[in-house]
């Protein structure tokens, strides 16, 4: 079957072209709205700007071909190999892709809002600008993937991988990362605002510039995590360990950081106005020209703290042990 006998059959009101061979066919810009691919050959077609809203591609064999902004929503993907296929600015919205195998495959760009890719291979990929908004990735490999200013709020990512993913710029607002593993990610500059990473592990991770208001991050590990210039106001960071971690001109106005590990943390010029520090731990930690004003350090020990032209005004240092080692009344 060619191109021109598809369409024709496809005009005439047929729909079930399940199993044929269409390798290489010129197919861009068509219309094949709610078609059965269901294991055709499509290796190296040209289905750019085609339209394939409700099409059924389970199994169906789309190896190197190329759909680059065509029109996938709401269809069945489902053990389709798609190796190498060029999916760049593609609307696959709603579209099930549940054993899909996309390795090589070009994603930038592609909108994956509310998708169904649990358990689906990614590692490594360019994901670069992806929509993912309230996709179902759970247990998705995406380990080394690039997801540079991916949107991914409101996504399922239980049990993925995210190994070495770079997550620079992307938006993840309210996501549910919790005592998931982050180890040394590239969150440079992403949007966590009000996300769960509660017992996550960020050690050494990069959060700098990152927005992470109202975030809960109790029990995290942020150990030597780069956090330098992060928003992290009325954030739950009790019982963290940010030790040795760089918080440098960090907002952290209102935050609640007791019982947290700052030893050998840098401060200094952050923002820790009206912040909790109840029972933290600061030992030799740098707090030169940080904003105090009105923070509790009741029960702090900040023995070997660097606190040269910072703003002690209204804080609170009942049982405090100050930095010469005294108790404070």
């Amino acid at each position: 079957m060619d191109a021109n006998e598809l369409l024709r059959r496809y005009a005439a009101g047929e729909r079930d072209f399940s199993g044929a061979n269409l390798i290489g066919a010129n197919l861009e810009r068509a219309n094949l709205v709610g078609a059965n691919f269901s294991g055709t050959y499509l290796a190296t077609a040209n289905l750019s700007r085609a339209c394939l809203t409700g099409a059924n591609l389970s199994r169906a064999f789309l190896h190197r071909a190329d759909l680059r902004f065509a029109k996938i929503n709401e269809a069945i993907l489902t053990e389709a190999d798609l190796t190498k296929a060029n999916l760049k600015g593609a609307y696959l919205v709603k579209s099930l892709l549940t054993g899909t195998r996309l390795s090589g495959a070009i994603l930038s760009g592609v909108n994956l809002r509310l998708a169904n890719l649990q358990g689906v291979n990614l590692c490594g990929a360019d994901l670069r600008g992806i929509n993912l908004r309230s996709a179902n990735l759970v247990n998705a490999n995406l380990n080394w993937a690039n997801l540079s200013e991916a949107r991914l709020s409101g996504a399922l990512l239980r049990g993925a991988s995210l190994n070495g993913v770079n997550l620079s710029r992307a938006l993840l607002n309210g996501v549910n990362l919790n005592s998931v593993d982050l180890d040394g990610v590239n969150l440079s500059e992403s949007k966590l605002s009000g996300a769960n990473l509660s017992g996550a592990n960020l050690s050494a991770a990069n959060l700098s510039n990152a927005q992470l208001r109202v975030s809960l991050l109790a029990r995290s590990n942020l150990h030597a995590a780069n956090l330098t210039g992060a928003t992290l106001a009325k954030a739950d960071l009790c019982e963290a360990n940010l030790t040795k971690a760089d918080l440098s001109y960090a907002d952290l106005s209102e935050a609640d950081l007791t019982g947290a590990k700052l030893n050998v943390a840098r401060l200094s010029e952050a923002d820790l106005t009206k912040a909790s520090l109840r029972g933290a731990y600061l030992w030799g930690a740098n707090l030169n020209v940080a904003q105090l004003r009105g923070a509790d350090f009741s029960g702090a020990s900040l023995c070997g703290a660097y606190i040269e032209g910072a703003d002690w005004q209204e804080a609170i240092l009942r049982g405090a042990t100050m930095p010469d080692g005294t108790l404070h009344e």
